[in-house]
């Protein structure tokens, strides 16, 4: 904004020059005043030309952190894909096993039953030979 000010005050001081006609001091006090602004503008574009160069590294290290965080968010979503696999036949094993764990458990509830049976009729049997077959005799 100083830059724009010093501008107009060389356009008027220019105007000034030719509508008065003062001569050299003028001039030269006005060429000053130039390059005093041309320097100004000069340091003020080498600022704001350093500002764009990190504001373009700033921006490339976010898109790259961008980049790596989407990477690794399709990494992990392959990884959660493989996991929720495994857990899906985990867990069908889980069920076929439950149901054979609950099969053979019926099938050992009725070989004690068949044992208990055995166990009667070879107790009737004992007795038959032991008590009803002598006293018979």
């Amino acid at each position: 904004m100083a830059a724009f000010r010093d501008m107009e005050e060389l356009c008027q001081g220019l105007l000034s020059l030719l509508g008065a006609n003062h001569a050299a001091a003028q001039q030269r006090r006005l060429l000053g005043r130039h390059g005093q602004m041309l320097e100004r503008l000069l340091e003020t574009q080498d600022g704001a030309e350093q500002q764009l160069r990190e504001i373009l590294q700033a921006e490339k290290e976010v898109a790259q952190s961008l980049l790596d965080a989407k990477e690794q968010a399709c990494q992990a979503g392959a990884e959660l894909q493989q996991i929720e696999a495994r857990l899906q036949k985990a867990s069908e094993e889980d069920t076929h096993l439950k149901a054979s764990l609950l099969q053979l458990t019926r099938e050992l509830e009725d070989l004690k039953e068949v044992e208990a049976d055995l166990e009667k009729q070879e107790k009737e049997v004992d007795d038959d030979t032991t008590v009803t077959i002598p006293a018979a005799m």
